[in-house]
């Protein structure tokens, strides 16, 4: 009997030792692997738990559009772009100023006033991290939250803008991609409005200066002829001057004439004395005529050296205003082929499927980033521990 128990006692023991052994094990393995649990597989568990189990399913809306003009030919065409004749613009800041205008806080303002962002970004079934905390937002947090949800890209290559929407809802997603395009072209319409303003303005003004110039020159002319009583100054002179001509012919006739009858008839006929008297009253009208000509201050020659300097200013004028007429059509003309318009390369879409978050991808990736840091950071202490060796 003594010695069965002895025997019992000593199994009993020898368990006992191998349990020991085995808890012992078990503890060296946990020891060895805690680090690499801790450091590694926990927080990948707790991702994993997060983005399976907390994380609210977000659907996307993307677009895509060129900003082109019809003179665009001084800026890129390539690429995708290129497939449509379109060009990215005339120039790298009409390209960029839509894009820029898409991530300000004017469309934020625009968008909360049109849409409720703030309602779209605070759904029922928002989880705790990525939803929109504060149900009364300042301009600034929603602004920054709204650029975590909407991303612009613009590739100089082919001058495509992407325009990427996340919403908790599909027609959330669709609703602010679609009223962004919206509102990209009527920020296009106001920049074609300022920009032909300001190309045409210049000629504008240089037109009405040349009207205004006219119209002080014409009525100065028109003063002129009330004053000198006289409708066409130019024409009363050329029949001035014709009528004096031909009297001056007259004249000439007559004293040939006289001059022949000198030596044939007697100076004492009738004949002879009435050609005296038509020649001296020849002269005499001749003498009355030229006076109006050129004598005095109210003489037609005086009068028209005045009118032919206003008509010479009038016609400078009308050049001029002629000059700045073609100007301003040109302008118009120029200001009309710089005008900016928005081409949907691919229209927004209604989301069917959530596509993020990325839950494999970023548990994935959660994964090797930790166990890359970790091996790093084991080497590097190994190479420390042989060192201080």
């Amino acid at each position: 009997m003594n010695s069965q128990n002895h025997n019992w006692f000593d199994a009993q023991g020898v368990q006992e030792t191998e349990h020991r052994n085995s808890a012992r094990r078990l503890w060296d393995r946990f020891a060895a692997w805690r680090y690499p649990f801790l450091l590694i597989l926990l927080p990948t568990l707790l991702t994993a738990g997060y983005l399976y189990l907390i994380a609210a399913d977000q659907y996307e809306s993307e677009a895509h559009f060129i900003v082109n003009s019809e003179a665009s030919g001084g800026g890129a065409s390539s690429g995708f772009g290129s497939l449509f004749g379109l060009s990215a613009g005339s120039s790298q800041n009409q390209t960029m100023a839509v894009p820029d205008y898409l991530q300000s806080h004017e469309v934020v303002a625009e968008l909360g006033r049109k849409l409720d962002l703030v309602a779209m970004f605070r759904r029922p079934e928002a989880d705790i991290l990525s939803r929109l905390w504060y149900a009364n937002p300042t301009p600034e947090t929603l602004e920054r939250y709204f650029e975590k949800k909407v991303t612009v890209h613009h590739d100089a290559d082919t001058g495509i803008t992407q325009l990427t929407v996340h919403a908790f809802r599909p027609t959330d997603a669709y609703a602010i991609a679609n009223e962004l395009l919206q509102l990209s072209e009527a920020q296009v319409n106001r920049m074609n409005r300022r920009r032909y303003r300001d190309a045409v303005a210049a000629a504008q003004s240089q037109l009405q200066a040349a009207e205004q110039r006219i119209s002080q020159i014409q009525g100065r002319i028109t003063s002129y002829r009330q004053q000198g009583r006289d409708i066409d100054p130019e024409a009363s002179g050329d029949t001035q001057m014709r009528l004096v001509s031909g009297l001056k012919t007259q004249l000439a006739a007559a004293q040939a004439m006289l001059a022949s009858m000198a030596g044939t008839i007697s100076p004492s006929s009738p004949q002879y004395v009435a050609l005296q008297r038509r020649i001296s009253s020849l002269q005499g009208v001749i003498a009355s005529q030229s006076s109006e000509l050129t004598g005095g201050n109210r003489a037609i020659a005086t009068n028209l050296g005045g009118y032919e300097e206003l008509r010479v200013q009038q016609d400078f004028a009308a050049k001029n205003y002629a000059a700045a007429s073609a100007a301003l059509i040109k302008a118009q003309e120029d200001a009309a082929r710089q005008q900016l318009y928005i081409v949907r390369v691919v229209d927004a879409n209604m989301p069917v499927k959530a596509l993020y978050p990325q839950r494999a991808k970023i548990v994935l990736m959660t994964f090797i980033a930790l166990a890359v840091a970790y091996g790093i950071g084991w080497l590097i202490l190994a190479g420390v521990r042989e060192h201080a060796a």
